[in-house]
């Protein structure tokens, strides 16, 4: 008789987490807040969190992160409570990185929010531009440390990574596995980064059909889970995996939205924010958030039921000022308000501002007075022109009644006679046909 074989699985990698609390912090982020977070980021990643601490400090300790003491208590609760795996809440400095793997053991791993983050991405990137974009700031993340944690990446870049992990070519003269693995790792850069370029240059090309095209870029920006993929389905039935996980989405969404007097805009979702994201790890997806730069007008997601709710909306708002999009026309979308304690009194607040929009993405709650908001800020975008269009050039009519707003129209012997308002780059297209410049309305 054959022997029955029973695999036990041994669950999933255990994690203990570490923060510093800043005397004086200003934030509106308590180290409570941030390390709850982080928890939901090592869960979104599938480890399991066994437990926590933090110290407090002026400054993270230059060589350790925490205190001396403080480095023997946590590896003594490692060691009770299983853990195999530490996450630091900030981003480690390679020599912080190497001390601290030294001081806990060569069994426990030691990683950061970055190196976390960085997982996650890798796990949720979808298309090629994502992978590429994931890959390069993970190498450019492991060049300066070369540790133990390495192994815990690699698996994630998507089997591209293997010719700089184990068995890379022969070494030269004199040359250490250390100096080989750095070699080949910025071999293995330099190569993304031309395949980037030409991803990139291929979007460039589909962003400049889409301006020749006329229809505005509305973004959809937000904290992550803020629901921002739930909403672009909503309004579009766009099928984004919307699911109730920290960077559930990675990749860009563009769908077509048609507004309430029947004008068409393009509805972009992007990486959802968070807070201490690295100014390097934005730069990695440059490619993606450069949508955001297209924008005629952000449309800015929020939990309005989250406890940290305003933090967030501060954290977002401070990433788009790093991107160079913080002038930019912003709606708020107060979301999930079908979850709120007190709905009616979220509604009386959001009142006194003009750019805020109650909405539920999830029951569609509010999403027709989004839709009017949003044409409403458009159409404040727009210039008033009175042209006479050649009934030869009926495609730049055309235009003007998807892009525009059409107050008269009239037929004469050499055209169709128009008063509008209209974007400013068909403007530009329409100057020879101007009969009547009208005063810019101003916004």
């Amino acid at each position: 008789m054959a022997k029955k074989y029973h695999l036990v699985s041994s669950g999933p990698e255990r994690a203990f987490l570490v923060g510093v609390e800043r005397k004086g912090n200003r934030s509106l982020w308590t180290i409570h807040d941030s390390l709850e977070e982080l928890a939901q980021l090592a869960r979104t990643a599938g480890l399991e969190v066994v437990g926590s601490t933090y110290q407090r400090l002026d400054h993270p300790n230059p060589a350790t992160y925490i205190g001396k003491g403080k480095v023997e208590e946590l590896k003594a609760e490692v060691v009770a409570r299983g853990a195999q795996t530490v996450i630091f809440d900030d981003e480690l400095s390679p020599a912080q990185q190497r001390n601290l793997e030294r001081a806990l053991g060569e069994d426990i791993k030691v990683l950061d929010r970055t190196a976390l983050i960085l997982d996650i991405f890798a796990q949720h990137a979808r298309t090629r531009e994502g992978q590429l974009q994931v890959e390069l700031a993970q190498y450019e993340y492991r060049l300066p440390r070369l540790t133990r944690m390495w192994t815990h990446l690699a698996r994630q870049a998507g089997g591209r990574a293997g010719g700089a992990t184990g068995g890379v070519g022969l070494r030269g003269p004199g040359e250490t596995q250390l100096e080989v693995d750095r070699r080949e790792i910025r071999k293995r850069i330099t190569h993304l980064k031309r395949e980037l370029e030409e991803v990139r240059a291929h979007r460039e090309q589909y962003r400049r059909k889409r301006r020749q095209a006329g229809l505005p870029v509305v973004s959809l920006v937000g904290y992550t889970n803020a629901g921002k993929s739930t909403l672009l389905n909503a309004l579009t039935n766009a099928g984004v995996v919307a699911e109730d996980k920290l960077f559930a989405t990675l990749d860009p969404t563009t769908r077509r939205v048609r507004l309430p007097e029947g004008r068409e805009i393009l509805l972009t979702d992007t990486v959802g924010f968070i807070q201490k994201l690295p100014p390097d790890l934005v730069a990695a997806f440059r490619a993606t958030l450069e949508e955001i730069h297209d924008a005629a007008l952000l449309l800015h997601v929020v939990d309005i039921t989250h406890p940290m709710a305003e933090a967030q909306m501060e954290a977002v708002e401070h990433v788009l000022d790093d991107l160079g999009v913080g002038h930019k026309p912003v709606i708020m979308a107060w979301n999930k308000i079908d979850q709120a304690e007190d709905p009616d009194a979220i509604r009386e607040q959001a009142a006194r501002y003009p750019d805020v929009v109650v909405i539920s993405a999830l029951t569609g709650e509010g999403l027709d007075d989004l839709l009017a908001r949003i044409e409403a800020v458009l159409k404040a975008q727009l210039v008033p022109v009175e042209v006479e269009i050649p009934y030869t050039d009926g495609e730049l009519l055309s235009l003007i009644h998807t892009q525009g707003t059409v107050e008269a129209e009239q037929y004469t012997t050499r055209g169709t006679r128009v008063q509008a308002a209209v974007p400013t780059w068909l403007f530009a297209r329409l100057e020879p046909y101007v009969v009547h410049r009208a005063a810019h309305r101003g916004r």
